[in-house]
């Protein structure tokens, strides 16, 4: 089992994974339609993807959490 104070960055990591595939995928399709290498071309822009969204979650979480705090609700 892995230590509880892995579980918040292992979560952005596989958020970031989940989004990454799922929008990818969708702007793959949008942009080229899906015909016989949809797959190759959904690999390839995943591929460029995944990273990008790896660094946005790690960067952007610490600065939008505050915001986040802010905003909810105390109770």
């Amino acid at each position: 089992m892995i230590s509880k104070k892995f579980a918040q960055p292992l979560f952005m990591i596989f958020m970031s994974f989940g989004m990454s595939v799922i929008m990818s995928g969708v702007v793959t399709a949008v942009n080229t339609e899906v015909n016989a290498d949809f797959l190759d071309k959904w690999l390839y822009s995943w591929m460029y993807a995944f990273p990008v969204a790896l660094i946005a979650a790690f960067t952007l979480a610490p600065l939008m959490r505050p915001l986040v705090n802010k905003i909810a609700s105390k109770d």
